[in-house]
C-alpha cells in the first residue's frame, strides 16, 4: 500500500517562511555587524544558505555560513564543521535545521558550541512538530504543527529549488 503524502508547504510558502524568519533574525540582531548561520546537513544547511541570501539583501549584516555534520544516530555527540569552531568565538550563532521533532539533533547541534564563548546562540527550524524528548525549543520557527508521533514530515529542498515542498505522510 502506497503511503499517502499531504502537501503542507509549497515552494512559495517555504520562501515566505524563510523571508519572515530572515526579518526576525535581523530584528533580533539589529546592533550586530555579523551573524553565523550554522546549518545542519542536509536540509538545515540549504535553509541557512537561503536565509543568508535574504538577510544580505535586506541588511548590511555580514552572514557567515557554517556547515554542521552530526551523526544523528549516535548515542553521544559526534559532529564536525566545515570551518574551525573557534572562528565563531564571541559571535552570534543561529543553529538551523529543517524539522524539530524530538530535539536530539538540535541538542547535539548546540553541543558543538558548548565550549565556545558566544554572544548569543539561537535556534531556527522550518517545521516544529512539538514532540520533545529533550528540553529544546526553537527561537525562530517557520511553521508549528501538531502531528501524530507515527507521522513523518518530509522536507524536499535542493540548491536548484525547483520542487521545494514539505509533506506529511
Amino acid at each position: 500500500m502506497a503511503v499517502k503524502k499531504l502537501l503542507i508547504l509549497n515552494k512559495t510558502q517555504i520562501k515566505q517562511k524563510i523571508d519572515r524568519m530572515a526579518y526576525q533574525i535581523l530584528e533580533d540582531n539589529l546592533n550586530e555587524k555579523e551573524v553565523v548561520l550554522a546549518g545542519i546537513i542536509d536540509q538545515g544547511y540549504i535553509i541557512a544558505k537561503r536565509l543568508k541570501k535574504v538577510i544580505e539583501s535586506i541588511s548590511e549584516i555580514k552572514v557567515v555560513l557554517m556547515k554542521i555534520d552530526i551523526d544523528k544516530d549516535s548515542s553521544h555527540l559526534q559532529a564536525s564543521s566545515d570551518i574551525d569552531i573557534n572562528a565563531v568565538k564571541n559571535k552570534v550563532v543561529i543553529l538551523v535545521d529543517d524539522v524539530l521533532n524530538s530535539g536530539r539533533t538540535l541538542a547535539y547541534g548546540l553541543g558543538v558550541f558548548i565550549d565556545i564563548p558566544l554572544k548569543k546562540l539561537r535556534t531556527l527550524v522550518l517545521i516544529d512538530r512539538s514532540h520533545r524528548n529533550f528540553p529544546i525549543s526553537s527561537d525562530f520557527t517557520g511553521l508549528e504543527m501538531s502531528t501524530l508521533v507515527k507521522e513523518h514530515i518530509e522536507v524536499v529542498m535542493d540548491d536548484k529549488s525547483k520542487d521545494d515542498a514539505v509533506y506529511l505522510s
